[in-house]
């Protein structure tokens, strides 16, 4: 150690145990770090809550846990969604392409047999069917790329602001994949742990999904007919009214401002329409919700009937529900075209 002095010594040890804690803090945000989830003291918990109460394996759950790495991709993701981030008219421009209503026509034609057989058991349309796979996965062709396993975990034990709800998801995947004896490793899906062809969170693949091919298992990953038919029945268990109006352009005399609300849900009564100078032309149930959205010329205000609701179901978002039901209308007027 000739020439280097005691102070300096000091200082590069500190220097040095200051940059450590640094990283360890910044990858891990907790000061603790996890190659994996055997160790982690959230899965634990879950792990003897769903050895207690559903009685599945300890020994298997700690292996999965072990296999199963964080996903900071889905961390970044969650908390970014386009809903959160979009106007309408930067939302529009993802879904309302040439492409994405060209390739809405051609599955309806590849599929045109099932789809009917879905909108008359179901009483849902086939256009809004066609529409919710084609914004959900573009028929098909992309369907996350994310490890379910990893997502769910990483979301459930390491996002606190929605912990319940991937908690819950993730309970119900594990119920899912030991029902159907699905290799989990394999299975992948989105950043939110939704996955197959109509991205359905495992609680809605257990209580909506159905076998619509008749072959004696639910497939939302390989059968298209399985997709189709769950989409047409989560619709149907959500309250669609078949021959009811979805949304429309508003058209009104004086300012709609007073009854805008951010909620689909709707609760306008006709006459209250009617007093703001709002006269809804299509049959609904009713009730009446006014939303404002930003297009690119300007404020545009949609009257949104129960049928609206019922897309709000599947996500959450206005934004969302609008470009479904747009689309589903691109879609069957160029069917009709061609």
């Amino acid at each position: 150690m000739s020439g280097i002095k005691l102070n300096d010594i000091v200082n590069r040890l500190c220097c040095h145990s200051l940059v450590c804690a640094c990283v360890v803090f910044l990858v891990t945000g907790m000061g603790v770090a996890h190659a994996d989830y055997s160790e982690h003291p959230e899965a634990k918990k879950f792990i003897a809550e769903m050895v207690s109460k559903h009685a599945m394996d300890e020994s298997r759950l700690q292996q999965m846990f072990a296999n199963t790495q964080r996903s900071d991709r889905a961390l970044e993701l969650i908390q970014r969604p386009a809903e959160k981030r979009l106007e309408w008219k930067g939302y529009r421009k993802i879904f309302l392409t040439q492409e994405r209503i060209n390739a809405g026509v051609e599955f309806w034609r590849e599929n045109e047999e099932t789809l009917e057989k879905a909108q008359l058991r179901y009483g849902v349309p086939a256009s809004m069917i066609v529409a919710i796979i084609g914004v959900e996965t573009f028929y098909g062709r992309i369907s996350g790329g994310f490890p379910a396993m990893s997502a769910l975990s990483t979301l459930a034990f390491e996002y606190p602001r929605r912990a319940k709800f991937f908690r819950g998801e993730l309970e119900q995947f594990l119920l899912l994949i030991n029902e159907n004896e699905l290799d989990y490793e394999n299975l992948e899906g989105s950043y939110a742990g939704a996955f197959g062809m109509p991205q359905f969170i495992s609680s809605s693949y257990r209580r909506y999904a159905i076998d619509f091919d008749d072959d004696g298992e639910v497939d939302l990953w390989n059968s298209t007919p399985d997709a189709i038919g769950s989409v047409a029945n989560y619709f149907y268990r959500h309250g669609w009214k078949n021959g009811q109006a979805v949304a429309e352009l508003a058209t009104y005399k004086k300012s709609a401002n007073s009854l805008v609300t951010d909620s689909p849900k709707p609760k306008h009564s006709y006459e209250k329409m009617k007093s703001a100078g709002i006269y809804p032309k299509r049959k609904g149930s009713g009730k009446y919700t006014l939303l404002k959205l930003q297009a690119e010329q300007g404020a545009e205000y949609w009257i949104g009937h129960q049928n609206f609701y019922v897309i709000t179901r599947y996500n959450h978002s206005n934004l969302y529900a609008m470009a479904v039901y747009q689309l589903s209308q691109e879609i069957q007027s160029r069917k009709r075209e061609r």
